[in-house]
């Protein structure tokens, strides 16, 4: 089995200790990582390989700050653990053989087995069993990429656990084959998912960093959590209808990507927002439309997320270029991008449509619900507290964290903390 646990303090000064002693005489192999959610700009939808999760197309995404999003995962490798154990949240998650989890595995298994083999003065640990816990600080299966961050935690951990010198594009590799969007999240920043086009071993088909976080450090997100409840179709099924039954896909990715690929790698190399939101709504306004044109059809977006839509084409209609970029992944939850100057603004409006329960507080201070000037009030209705079920203030992260053994998830016996 496999594991993924609980942890919900800040992060402080990342520190890895590969080789320490316990209680006992005996060395502990054990690393403990963090790794950031991605939300993507260029959709990725749509597998032409399911074994390799090769996509149909390119995609890109900006890597969100872990200081409000992130999975955290500890690996521990023992000659005592009888079985691979995964705990998610708390709960067994099984490793079944054959399986994502099980793949990510044993390739990195694979890879430190290669390691000692190069390296005779090194611990043999690639035949110990590991025991992994993961936790994510927001909801699981909610469209808030929460499988893109876990196997992006996991396959970063068991990496620093293993000493290994891949480079992030080439544990990207790794992560992919757990789920597709979590090679994104090896890399902080914009992140490019280059689709390749080696469908025998897919080692084209990596993450590529297009801009560090620090290139447009202004890039802030608001995300409206609509729904934190486990959406209806999963990504992995709906794709796959997708493929196989829409039309507008195959247009997709013959026609509209590669340009808008290239389109927005420009926009964000000179900070051009209002080029960058306009393909960000436009992608995923096609996105949607795609699973709509899957039969059967696939609704993820609900009446609020079309309010929201709503909302922001008209804030963006007082403006000479957009201000705000919505994009919506598989579920309801809105993300929008602006810059630091209009985030406070926007809040602001969403507030007014949709009142929190909770005070809101950016930059230290408590946002209060106003409309713009001229702005037009009938767009959309003012829905009831709990419509949306909250906000979060984020911007553009760093990658992956290596985390000190004081934020470990695994107790001395290599089981997880919440459980003992």
């Amino acid at each position: 089995m496999l594991v993924r646990c609980a942890f919900i303090e800040t992060y402080k000064t990342p520190f890895y200790c590969n080789n320490f002693s316990s209680h006992s005489t005996m060395s502990i192999y054990q690393a403990t990582t963090s790794a950031p959610v991605n939300i993507a700009c260029i959709k990725y939808w749509g597998k032409r390989n399911e074994s390799l999760i090769l996509p149909t197309n390119s995609s890109l995404s900006v890597t969100l700050s872990q200081d409000n999003l992130r999975s955290t995962t500890t690996a521990r490798a023992d000659p005592s653990f009888t079985a691979d154990c995964l705990w998610l949240n708390g709960k067994v998650d099984p490793i079944k053989p054959g399986g994502r989890l099980h793949t990510c595995i044993s390739e990195m298994k694979r890879l430190r087995a290669a390691f000692e083999a190069a390296n005779p003065d090194q611990p043999k640990i690639a035949s110990f069993n590991v025991h992994i816990c993961s936790f994510n600080n927001f909801p699981t299966a909610a469209g808030l990429a929460s499988s893109a961050s876990g196997f992006a935690a996991l396959v970063y951990a068991l990496a620093k656990l293993y000493a290994l010198p891949q480079t992030p594009e080439e544990l990207s590799l790794i992560a992919r084959r757990g789920s597709g969007s979590a090679c994104r999240s090896l890399f902080g920043g914009f992140v490019a998912w280059d689709m390749g086009s080696d469908d025998v071993t897919g080692l084209d088909s990596k993450a590529r960093q297009v801009a560090p976080e620090s290139h447009w450090p202004e890039m802030e997100a608001l995300i409206c959590v609509v729904n934190d409840a486990k959406k209806g179709t999963s990504s992995t099924s709906g794709m796959q209808r997708t493929v196989v039954t829409s039309a507008l896909l195959q247009h997709r990715i013959g026609y509209v990507v590669p340009s808008r690929m290239a389109d927005i790698e420009s926009a964000i190399a000179d900070k051009r927002f209002g080029d960058f939101a306009e393909i960000t709504m436009r992608d995923s306004n096609q996105f949607h439309a795609v699973a709509l044109d899957t039969y059967p059809p696939i609704f993820y977006m609900n009446d609020v997320s079309r309010a929201i839509i709503a909302i922001i084409t008209e804030y963006n209609r007082l403006s000479d270029q957009p201000k705000a970029a919505y994009t919506y992944d598989a579920g309801p939850n809105a993300v929008i991008y602006a810059l630091t100057p209009n985030v406070r603004e926007i809040a602001q409006l969403i507030l007014y449509y949709f009142p929190q329960a909770e005070k809101i507080v950016i930059g230290g201070q408590e946002v209060e619900a106003a409309l713009p000037e001229g702005f037009n009030e009938a767009v959309a209705k003012r829905w009831e507290v709990g419509s949306v079920k909250g906000l979060i203030h984020t911007r553009v992260g760093d990658g992956p964290r290596v985390l000190s053994d004081s934020e470990a998830l695994l107790n001395a016996q290599g089981i997880p903390k919440v459980l003992a």
